[in-house]
């Protein structure tokens, strides 16, 4: 939200009081507080008037430093709050002439006496400050807000904010946390994190779940701000040696993903959004998947599974699938797993509504009523799920899928919750539960997986999403058109996510609205199955490779093997992000944050820590493609390429470019299924390696063996140890 016009005036009816000067200070090991006023007093007459600020710095965990700023103590409403796993550390106090010096661990800030000013270090180097009267109360016509101006450095790029379609670097946008249901196609988002990352190498997460207003490099051309309605902001700074540091850091303090199931990472198939089909439209996608030899893992029945105007009874409609038990066993049989849709709002011609209704377990108007509209279902309610009894009755519909076979849910929508005129059964504040009602929808559902299939057994198509989400992945982007232009739209986004220590992200092949060129849907194949998590889905028309022209089919199959064969590979670097926060697909400046050209780079990506991908947008298949320092090697050629530079080619549909880095062990296995143990049987490839080592897991997670290979006089030695039978080398 911007508040001034320009550089001097405020807008009208807006009132600027900015930090000034400090007056009085309190110290402990927990906490430092100062008292700072909106201006410099020069007599004592100065002080009878307000407001008053008050400052409190901690240290909730190692490298992170916690800023909160407040006007009315205890003013603002405080359900829901995120989540944080807090480490209190203790606090020093050094002060000279000029300064109050307080540091925890190598995080130092620094607040100068006279004319007020934050700085914040990490051993050493400075991250980022903010100078005098930059952070303020403000009054307004539409009432108080707190609002915080960061200096943002002359070559300092922002990333992250959530899953943003706009360009990746962030610097010139105006970015408003709040979710809203509105495509890939705009500057709203499904999944909106108060989290930015900074190409310093530091992050700020701003701990509010309402509406938080970012103008970066906007309304103050050398400075991120925020803002906040009401009496209070609070906010951290998260350091670290680098920018992957501070992503760490940063989803130890949110949570951080657990690993998904092996079979999750193979190609899923759906129904699509309004296409007709039945058992026998089923089976005829499965078994042509099957003839044309193309490795299936799970099947997706969207929205239709449930009978029109019923959303959600959690039924199988009975003139399209009277038998769905044995059905489900049948695909069972052919080795698939079954993901179904569901969403958390109740249509008034459920018979799940007034069943809902009567328990209380719905949203409610100030008048006791269910809250109501028809936007999507016909007078559809909302599921609280701040009612831990709604939270149990919904899991308890879900428990009967689950009895008959099924083994995922896609937890669509979460984005269109109301702030005006309704009560939470916990009395939560609208405003801080519109975002946060993704957080509650999808911990709820997955936490019942959890339980009922197993930790490591769990997983869920996720489109709405908050800080702390990624907690229950996985996570995909939402309804993008069926063009090249939505494609680069979608990666940018899956880059604004991970930025924000999304571990794990999708989107649908050939994308979702219309229906694809042939040659578009053959591109977005490649980058589909180059991503962490691969599903073909659409709104109206089949996604099925045979539909689109024969080469289709043989592209969908090759990149399918490719990737089943990686999963050794993408496996290994999926446990190391639930181990580190680091997400398996990564945006260029978070593995080469010293290289000035991965800055801007949102085009390409790394999939992991050793395959550098970017996906072919233009009609002719051309692809420039930069290479940061070192030795790089095709993955489809074997061609080593020399880094720094920028290389261009032109790639037919059954490649792509993607590179391998220098002193790789690139660990691959069979091509026929995506689930199997990766330590047995497999081929490790050393690739310019002069010191390299790999881990080797079976299909549970559970490490079975190491790998190493050393240049010595220009020969590749390798050694295993533990259990790798079958295991071959080879030297690329």
């Amino acid at each position: 939200m911007k508040f001034t016009d320009g550089y001097w005036m405020p807008k009208p009816g807006v009132t600027v009081y900015g930090l000034a000067e400090i007056r009085d200070i309190a110290f402990s090991e927990d906490k430092f507080t100062a008292y700072i006023a909106p201006f410099e007093v020069h007599h004592r007459g100065q002080t009878l008037t307000g407001p008053l600020m008050t400052l409190e710095l901690t240290a909730p965990r190692r490298d992170i430093i916690g800023v909160r700023l407040y006007h009315y103590k205890n003013a603002m409403p405080q359900k829901p709050s995120f989540h944080l796993n807090t480490d209190p550390q203790k606090l020093s106090l050094d002060e000279t002439d000029d300064a109050y010096v307080i540091c925890a661990g190598k995080m130092r800030i620094t607040l100068t006496k006279g004319r007020f000013k934050i700085a914040i270090d990490y051993d050493s180097k400075l991250l980022t400050s903010s100078d005098y009267k930059q952070a303020a109360y403000l009054t307004t016509n539409d009432g108080p807000f707190f609002r915080e101006r960061i200096d943002l450095g002359v070559d300092e790029y922002i990333y992250g904010l959530g899953e943003r379609f706009t360009p990746f670097v962030k610097n010139g946008q105006s970015v408003d946390i709040w979710n809203e249901d509105g495509g890939t196609s705009s500057d709203i988002s499904y999944k909106s994190v108060p989290f930015y990352l900074s190409s310093k190498g530091y992050g700020v997460f701003v701990d509010h779940t309402e509406k938080v207003s970012f103008e970066i490099a906007t309304e103050s051309a050398s400075r991120v701000q925020f803002s906040v309605p009401g009496e209070e902001l609070n906010y951290y700074v998260i350091g670290g040696k680098d920018a992957k540091a501070a992503i760490s850091n940063y989803t130890a303090f949110t949570g951080r993903s657990p690993l998904p199931p092996a079979w999750s990472f193979g190609l899923w198939l759906s129904t699509s959004f309004t296409t007709d089909y039945d058992e026998d439209t089923v089976n005829g996608f499965i078994d042509g998947m099957s003839e044309r030899e193309i490795p299936l893992s799970v099947f997706h029945y969207d929205c239709f599974w449930m009978k029109e105007y019923e959303w959600c009874n959690f039924a199988w409609d009975p003139a399209m699938f009277p038998e769905p038990e044995a059905m489900l066993k049948r695909l069972h049989g052919k080795g698939l797993k079954v993901c179904v849709w569901i969403n958390s709002y109740i249509g008034q011609k459920s018979p799940l509504f007034d069943e809902a209704a009567s328990l209380g377990y719905l949203l409610k108007r100030t008048n006791g009523k269910p809250w109501q509209w028809d936007m999507w279902q016909p007078g559809m309610g909302i599921v609280d799920f701040t009612n831990p009894d709604a939270a149990d009755w919904y899991t308890g519909k879900l428990e009967a899928l689950a009895d008959m076979g099924v083994d995922a849910f896609k937890t669509d929508f979460g984005e269109r919750i109301p702030t005006e005129g309704v009560v939470w059964s916990d009395g939560s504040d609208p405003e801080k539960m519109h975002n946060y009602y993704a957080y509650l929808y999808n911990k709820v559902v997955f936490e019942f997986l959890e339980r009922k299939r197993g930790k490591g057994n769990a997983v869920l198509f996720a489109r709405s999403a908050t800080a702390g989400c990624q907690q229950f992945p996985v996570h995909w982007g939402g309804d993008c058109e069926a063009t090249f232009s939505a494609m680069a739209e979608t990666i940018r986004g899956g880059l604004s996510l991970a930025a924000c220590g999304f571990a794990f992200w999708s989107h649908d092949i050939g994308g979702f609205e219309h229906t694809a060129t042939a040659d578009v849907y053959k591109r977005w194949i490649a980058f589909g199955l180059f991503s962490t998590h691969s599903r073909l889905h659409g709104s109206s028309s089949y996604r099925v490779p045979w539909l689109y022209d024969e080469e289709s089919v043989e592209v969908l199959r090759s990149f399918t093997k490719i990737k089943h064969s990686l999963m050794p590979y993408l496996f290994a670097q999926a446990i190391e992000a639930t181990k580190t926060g680091v997400p398996v697909m990564r945006p260029m400046v978070l593995e080469f944050a010293d290289d000035l050209m991965c800055r801007t780079l949102d085009k390409q990506y790394m999939l992991g820590d050793s395959l550098l991908v970017a996906p072919v947008f233009f009609e002719d298949g051309h692809c420039d493609i930069y290479l940061p320092q070192g030795k790089y090697t095709n993955f489809f050629t074997g061609k080593t390429e020399k880094g720094g530079r920028i290389v261009s080619d032109t790639y037919d549909f059954l490649t792509m470019p993607v590179f391998v880095r220098e002193n790789t062990l690139l660990a691959m296995g069979q091509s026929d299924t995506a689930e199997y143990d990766y330590h047995e049987d497999i081929t490790v490839r050393a690739y310019n390696v002069t010191d390299a080592s790999i881990a080797l897991y079976d299909r549970l997670g559970n490490q079975k063996a190491t790998v190493r290979a050393k240049s010595i006089d220009g020969e590749v030695k390798f050694s295993v140890e533990g259990d790798a039978p079958g295991i071959k080398f080879e030297i690329m």
